[in-house]
């Protein structure tokens, strides 16, 4: 986990995202923004949440929300997930690191006995002053669109 708190600044990102593109926080100040951090490109869960934010995403930009997943996975992973499931939300690829353990989600993790370092399923909500409106770390997929939909719709109110 990080030291980030609601009320601060956002941790400042540039990253390649699907279709050749490229996502800068700076560029997206004016806007509410749902960044969100998951493990892998075409697993369960990840799959899941993608298709759920995608299926929620025109009620998001109802409420003036962008919804960006960041994961390691490479822009070309991203396009083929992307295609394979008609995502529509902006995929960015964090293959460095550098972003996901800005936002304190890149942790040591569990599984079956065996430490290893992973990133932590974590949701940022940024406000249109850069700053962090609400943070959710370990987040279950069940819901948690909803969730963080109902905190978009309440700073557009």
């Amino acid at each position: 986990m990080s030291d980030l708190k609601t009320g601060d600044l956002a941790p400042h990102f540039r990253l390649a995202t699907d279709g050749g593109g490229e996502v800068d926080l700076g560029e997206l100040l004016g806007k509410t923004i749902v960044l969100y951090f998951y493990p892998k490109d075409d697993t369960p869960g990840c799959t899941t949440q993608a298709i759920e934010f995608s299926k929620a995403s025109a009620a998001f930009a109802e409420a003036g929300a962008i919804i960006i997943g960041v994961s390691k996975d490479s822009v070309k992973r991203h396009d083929k997930f992307k295609a394979k499931h008609e995502l529509t939300v902006i995929l960015a690829s964090d293959e460095a690191g550098t972003v996901i353990e800005a936002y304190g989600s890149w942790i040591l993790k569990k599984l079956y006995g065996r430490e290893y370092m992973g990133i932590d399923r974590s949701t940022f909500l940024i406000g249109p002053d850069g700053r962090l409106v609400q943070i959710w770390y370990k987040v279950k997929v069940k819901g948690h669109v909803e969730t963080v939909l109902a905190a978009v719709q309440a700073i557009a109110r």
